[in-house]
């Protein structure tokens, strides 16, 4: 097929590495791209949240199938205009992506359907946040309503901080005061064709910036796949994953269909595992990162195949996507300075040494070649990612390769699936 897939992070690059793993040889377009995806695919000059221009593209050189990473371009109604042309794309309209774009349609989607998610309260101005604040109690839970990168939220006992964080949302739109919710984290991913889904293998990522979840919220600094953790509490992944779809996942799906926006596309479903059972934090509208780029190399099945069944309404047509036994860790290097004001424009070094260590890969996030090196261009550079048959190897590996990578003041968690180290 010939693919287009928009984006320019590390999720993307580790989708087109997985386009590229197939047996048939694909020809994959990436916009905007980076330095490393530009290795693996036919970068072009095209801005990627221009309906008009992807549409006028995809045409021209007889795109198969357009692959949408990031939220912008969902939230700018590119995959609609895709689909009033005739050409199959993998994401959710306009509409449909109100269930990332917007925290209180995904709540009231969540109640319509009878999904387990907690209490919320949506508030306007200041005077409603603190009246929210004090109704729900601490720790606080505060949320941009709108998109935020991943980084609109703050989880704080301290009522100065909280408060804090809703003014300086506020200006953009309401924000969500949230009932706080205590447990284990999974993210779980489905494909959709806005009738059937199917689900992926689960992970965890790690949002804080330093170890031992301390500091910031992040967009993410390392993920790990499978969680063998669900065996004692669920009896296994498929157990879970099977629960998870029936009272969450295919819940949603027929409640946005039946209001007729139906989403098709890449449903994320953000969990968290209470006392009280299973209860969703959050949805996204397209893959996680960088929790894709420890799901998607663990997947058996060609990743192209089940896109565009997605795309054209043909998933039930597709077997339950089955993933390897192997581990998957990916850690995070961060510029200096992120997540409140990353210093850019850093040389970066020992990429391709890194890439040489065994079981290991970079996925770019933010990277461009400049007079023949690579610069670092963002917050979240890039992504190191090790398979291993334990977790204990493929932990060694990525920290391993990591160390040999250079960037003046760059940063990175050390405990990425510390948890899961096999004794």
């Amino acid at each position: 097929m010939r693919i287009l897939v928009l984006g320019s992070g590390a999720r993307e690059h580790a989708i087109i590495l997985a386009l590229r793993s197939e047996e048939v040889s694909h020809a994959i377009y990436a916009a905007p791209g980076n330095a490393g995806i530009a290795r693996d695919a036919h970068v072009v000059d095209l801005d990627a949240n221009d309906p008009v221009a992807v549409t006028e593209f995809a045409k021209t050189e007889a795109i198969d199938l357009v692959v949408i990473g990031p939220e912008a371009p969902l939230v700018a109604g590119v995959a609609d205009a895709l689909r009033e042309r005739g050409i199959p794309v993998f994401g959710p309209g306009k509409a449909a992506a109100q269930l990332e774009g917007s925290k209180t349609y995904a709540k009231r989607i969540m109640d319509a359907a009878g999904v387990p998610t907690g209490r919320a309260v949506r508030a306007r101005d200041l005077a409603g946040v603190e009246a929210a604040l004090d109704e729900l109690g601490a720790p606080h839970v505060v949320k941009a309503d709108g998109l935020a990168a991943g980084k609109g939220v703050i989880v704080t006992s301290d009522r100065a901080a909280a408060l804090a964080h809703a003014e300086a949302y506020l200006p953009t739109g309401p924000v969500l005061i949230e009932e706080f919710l205590a447990g284990p984290e999974v993210s779980l991913f489905f494909l959709s064709d806005g009738d059937r889904v199917l689900p992926l293998s689960p992970a965890q990522d790690f949002k804080r910036l330093r170890d031992g979840d301390e500091g910031p919220n992040t967009g993410g600094m390392g993920a790990y796949s499978p969680l063998p953790w669900l065996l004692e509490r669920f009896g296994g992944e498929e157990e879970f994953v099977d629960q998870v779809t029936r009272e969450v996942a295919e819940p949603v799906i027929r409640q946005m269909d039946a209001e007729g926006t139906p989403f098709i596309g890449l449903l994320y479903a953000g969990l968290i595992l209470t006392e009280a059972g299973v209860k969703v934090i959050e949805f996204n509208a397209r893959f996680g990162d960088p929790e894709t780029q420890v799901v998607l190399p663990r997947l058996l099945d060609p990743l192209s195949t089940l896109l565009m069944a997605a795309a054209s309404g043909t998933l039930e047509d597709q077997p339950r996507p089955a993933f390897a036994e192997a581990t998957a860790v990916t850690v995070v290097l961060a510029s200096e300075g992120y997540p409140e004001a990353p210093i850019t424009g850093r040389v970066l070094t020992g990429i391709d040494e890194a890439d040489e260590v065994d079981g290991v890969h970079v996925a770019h996030a933010a990277t461009v070649l400049r007079d023949g090196r690579l610069h670092a261009t963002g917050g979240r550079v890039l992504n190191v990612v090790a398979l291993g048959t334990t977790f204990r190897e493929a932990r060694s590996a990525a920290y391993e390769a990591l160390g040999m990578i250079g960037l003046e003041g760059g940063q990175y968690r050390t405990d990425i699936a510390a948890g899961v180290i096999e004794d």
